[in-house]
């Protein structure tokens, strides 16, 4: 039998990994900049977990998690990441410690989704979470940075769509007012639409049966419905936005498809024809029943995540440079010798050294440097290490020299340090 990778789950290999590195450290330094602190939790979570804060009637927990039994624990893969940000954020009271905490995570996430362009079932995403803050000007300035996130990565247009669920009642009142709307027209209903009916009716906004949203055209909206407070931290959050310049549209079918969403609420997509029908970058909103819900106090918080496969796709296909490297040739084995040292001791200065140990004639490993992408070659045999010296060739330009051997290490170390600030 050929062994292979599971379906909707991929190997990332090293000439895809560098458009990986870049996409990370820039949502690194991007939440760092904002005071957003990392946190890691645990790939495997107490199923409850995720039936409690994400819905028992979201497809999510009826038909994607990646659920088994060990030990007479009920364990799942993470789908997504805020519930368990969430329960690290009540199993170590950081409430007692911080009035308001920022935190950011990146990792992989599980669900067991038709896999397609841009969706997998081993997924990768990116996500900030703030606690303690009942917005709408920290819900503002988190919409704001997605949108300053993706120019920096050189993705085309996006469309900022935003809502509010509003808070207490407000979801059981519009569930209560959509369902009158949509049961004289059941039988008009797709058959995913007609469940959904009896057990999560918001979900049939997010239909793409063109027959099930023309049912819905004309369907109340949740802002039809949302109390007075609701509506004034709806208000200033549209204020605060558009102080920010932050570009957006009122969506009032926007709902997502997670049960513990509050108040603010967006989604950005792409418009770029490469993401397919996945158009959806990013998104998120308020979750501020999340924390008493599993049973702490009551804690306004709200966060997003980032779909790294999505945004691969969409952002600037600009590859990284890749990291000056010193590529050590060593003739014969005095000068094998040689060449580990002087690997060991660029590595110390903190630049990247590889030694050929595979011997053979110059022109093969001249070929593997190339291969490797090698910003300097360094040559050592016999002729070198009479003269005390090593030949480096910079591969760029061609241009070849001799550098004293007690002074190597230290000037290409400077050079390839200089070569990555230039780019």
């Amino acid at each position: 039998m050929k062994l292979r990778a599971v379906k909707g789950m991929h190997d990332i290999l090293p000439d895809e990994i560098g458009r990986w590195h870049r996409l990370e450290a820039a949502f690194r330094a991007m939440a760092s900049r904002h005071g957003y602190e990392e946190v890691r939790t645990p790939i495997c979570e107490p199923t409850a977990l995720f039936v409690r804060s994400i819905g028992e009637a979201t497809d999510v927990v009826e038909k994607e998690m990646y659920s088994f039994q060990r030990h007479d624990d009920e364990l799942t893969l993470r789908p997504e990441g805020t519930a368990g940000a969430a329960r690290a954020y009540l199993e170590h009271t950081v409430h007692a410690r911080q009035a308001v905490a920022r935190w950011y995570y990146l990792g992989p996430m599980f669900r067991g989704e038709r896999p397609a362009r841009g969706r997998q079932r081993q997924f990768h995403q990116a996500g900030c979470e703030i606690y303690g803050d009942a917005g709408p000007a920290c819900d503002a300035e988190m919409i704001d940075m997605l949108v300053g996130f993706l120019r920096e990565l050189g993705v085309g247009e996006v469309d900022v769509l935003i809502n509010s669920l509003g808070s207490g009642d407000t979801r059981a009142r519009y569930r209560d007012a959509l369902v009158a709307h949509l049961s004289p027209r059941r039988d008009e209903l797709s058959e995913e639409s007609r469940r959904r009916l009896e057990k999560n009716p918001l979900r049939i906004l997010d239909s793409k049966s063109p027959r099930d949203q023309e049912l819905c055209a004309d369907a109340p909206t949740v802002l039809d419905v949302l109390a007075d407070d609701d509506r004034a931290h709806f208000d200033a959050l549209r204020r605060y936005l558009d102080a920010l310049g932050t570009p957006y549209r009122v969506d009032p079918r926007l709902v997502r498809g997670l049960d513990y969403y509050t108040r603010t609420l967006f989604e950005l997509r792409g418009a770029g024809g490469e993401l397919g029908a996945q158009n959806a970058l990013g998104g998120g909103g308020r979750y501020d029943g999340m924390i008493a819900e599993l049973g702490g106090p009551a804690t306004p918080a709200i966060g997003f995540a980032l779909g790294l496969e999505r945004l691969l796709l969409a952002m600037s296909p600009d590859a990284p440079v890749s990291a000056p490297l010193a590529y050590l040739v060593p003739l014969g084995d005095p000068g094998a010798v040689a060449c580990l040292v002087l690997a060991k001791e660029l590595r110390a200065h903190g630049v990247a050294a590889i030694v050929d140990g595979r011997g053979g004639k110059l022109k093969a490993m001249m070929s593997r440097a190339e291969q490797r992408q090698a910003t300097l070659t360094v040559l050592v045999g016999d002729g070198e290490l009479e003269r005390g010296v090593v030949t480096v060739k910079t591969m760029a330009t061609h241009a070849q020299e001799e550098l004293p051997r007690a002074l190597a290490a230290r000037v290409l170390a400077d050079r390839l340090a200089s070569t990555e600030r230039q780019h």
